[in-house]
């Protein structure tokens, strides 16, 4: 398994473990949907709430919120606090050619040495094979917002953070001296924005500062009560490998060849309160009883074949618009809406495991990680097995993107492994879990991936390797690279990407017996896929088809003469996803 620091790839393996257990067998949780389980006549439903003692440290601790296309990491500050805005088309990067015309040479020469048995030596041959990195997953910037000075006298005893999985409502809350000070986030799918109500007990106690930052070249700027963002990605990655003595923000890159962004924050008060603009670039909350925030993001990203330059989407445009589309609506028909639409999906399915209340509101989840292994505390289960349905909910829903090495998430423009789609287990693991946990609708973006592979994958398949159909190795990208990764073979050279993805088709089929999905999706992926495996197949000296070369994704063998390889022929991953 490839080892990626997500805590969206690592919450999904650990739910695959919860369901396995759980349920002892393929035969899903189909039993469960559309209902909640009850006993003895009474519901045992318990809050579903990830809880923290106090504002994040890293950001693996701070609070995902999403709607599939937007997402945010929420970090609870006091005194002044960051989210971390992401959109699922920034990325760097251009459409490009997944092909190498030197591969069936190269191809020759590693199949003559595996033949004969010379491991290492066909190992370092398959270099030749590899090809370009992936480009890389963006952040859109962060929405900053800062307090008065009077926010870091707050009772520290007071401070509550939680994401609240039935309603996808975060929230934060403490006391200043007798106010108590309160934030609510939540991402709409149905309206597409991020929303957030600060609220204080005491009128006219809430003020504060709003701005946006970005790592991306980009410009702000006000208008009344909002904040216009527009800026640039990179047309072509950072190095692999930067040095971190390097600052990556300073290399310079050409502005209009990447894809264009746009972000729009609007902030409303209540009756009292003024919005001002500051310097130009920021908004200025005074003496309000409440603030609501409004932010969306978007680019021009048009698809994986059409060149940024070429796109006649106008991503100001459609913030503006969007944002105009929404003024009608309160924060209580934005958060209705959002709620009407989230629990369709979340409340189909409802897991007990224990039969006591045993979740203690006043320990941490972090506390009940580390007691696990003394209590065992089956609702810890309950709650991580939500989390996994959450977050693939938050990432991942009919027409966005696919969800990511990290979903929706990411601080960085350098995030860990290019926050890229892991073909070799990553990207598969998001999606596990959308059939047995009844939330078939979230994997609708990983068929219009595979589609899109599937039209790249058949160029590189013919190119590459003289095979038919089509062919994706062990990372991609926006683009929907489809030609082996950069480096050495034991993780770049391992054509059954496609393969793998291929029996989610399948798996599809056979949970909703959907016969429309599998004529016009699943059926040609799946033949496609058939076609190159069948030319990828050769004959080996036994008389046996084999695959040649083939590798065990990103796992070393010490080879019969001693010497340590990764390439040898038919290894069992390679033949359990053919059979």
């Amino acid at each position: 398994m490839a080892e990626k620091s997500s805590f969206f790839v690592h919450f999904t393996f650990l739910l695959l473990i919860t369901i396995t257990c759980c349920q002892g067998g393929r035969s899903p949780l189909r039993r469960w949907s559309e209902r909640t389980l009850m006993e003895d006549g009474h519901d045992l439903s318990r809050p579903l709430k990830l809880t923290f003692g106090g504002p994040s440290r890293n950001w693996t601790d701070a609070i995902p919120i999403g709607n599939g296309r937007l997402g945010a990491t929420i970090w609870g500050g006091v005194s002044s606090e960051t989210l971390n805005i992401n959109e699922d088309t920034i990325w760097t990067g251009v459409p490009a050619d997944y092909t190498n015309p030197n591969a069936p040479e190269a191809l020759s020469q590693v199949r003559n040495l595996v033949d004969e048995r010379k491991y290492a030596e066909a190992t370092s041959e398959a270099v030749k094979l590899s090809g370009h990195p992936s480009d890389v997953y963006q952040i859109v910037g962060d929405l900053n917002l800062q307090f008065d000075s009077s926010h870091r006298k707050y009772t520290q005893d007071s401070y509550r953070r939680e994401l609240d999985l039935e309603t996808a409502l975060a929230k934060v809350s403490y006391s200043v001296g007798s106010v108590e000070f309160s934030r609510e986030f939540f991402a709409s799918h149905p309206d597409q924005v991020i929303v957030v109500k600060i609220s204080a007990s005491k009128p006219g106690t809430l003020s504060f500062k709003a701005s946006f930052d970005s790592d991306l070249h980009h410009h702000s700027e006000t208008k009344g009560n909002q904040i216009l963002m527009q800026g640039s990605c990179r047309p072509k990655r950072l190095p692999v490998n930067l040095s971190k003595s390097i600052n990556a923000t300073n290399i310079p890159y050409d502005d209009h060849k990447g894809l264009q962004f746009a972000a729009v924050l609007e902030v409303r008060v209540s009756s009292g309160g003024s919005v001002s603009s500051l310097g130009g670039k920021k908004l200025s909350v005074d003496k309000a009883d409440w603030a609501v925030l409004v932010l969306t993001a978007a680019s021009n990203f048009d698809g994986p074949f059409t060149m940024p330059v070429d796109s006649k989407r106008d991503p100001s445009k459609e913030c503006v618009d969007r944002i105009s589309s929404v003024q009608k609506y309160s924060y209580s028909d934005l958060y209705g809406r959002h709620l009407g639409d989230y629990q369709k999906l979340f409340n189909r399915v409802s897991l007990q495991l224990s039969g006591s209340g045993g979740n203690n509101k006043t320990v941490s989840t972090a506390e009940r990680v580390r007691s696990f292994r003394k209590d065992e505390d089956p609702s810890l289960v309950e709650l991580l097995f939500q989390y996994g349905r959450y977050l693939l909910i938050s990432s991942s829903r009919p027409g966005t993107q696919v969800a990511n090495l990290q979903g929706i998430w990411n601080r960085d423009i350098q995030p860990p492994w290019d926050g890229a789609p892991h073909l070799n287990i990553n990207l598969q693991m998001n999606y596990w879990h959308s059939l047995p946990a009844n939330i078939r609708e979230c994997q609708e973006p990983l068929f219009d991936y595979m589609s899109a592979l599937a039209i790249n994958g058949r160029k590189t398949a013919q190119v590459n390797y003289g095979a038919s159909g089509w062919v994706a190795h062990q990372v991609s990208d926006i683009w929907a690279k489809t030609s082996p990764d950069r480096g050495e073979a034991v993780w770049a050279l391992w054509p059954m990407g496609g393969a793998w993805l291929c029996t989610h088709a399948w798996e599809h089929y056979t949970y909703t017996m959907d016969k429309e999905f599998l004529k016009k999706k699943g059926y040609p992926l799946l033949e496609g896929c058939t076609s190159f495996l069948l030319d990828w197949l050769i004959k080996g000296k036994d008389g046996y088809l084999q695959t040649n070369p083939s590798t065990s994704p990103e796992h070393m063998f010490t080879a019969p003469d001693g010497k340590p390889a990764s390439v040898s022929y038919s290894s069992t991953m390679d033949i359990a996803i053919v059979k």
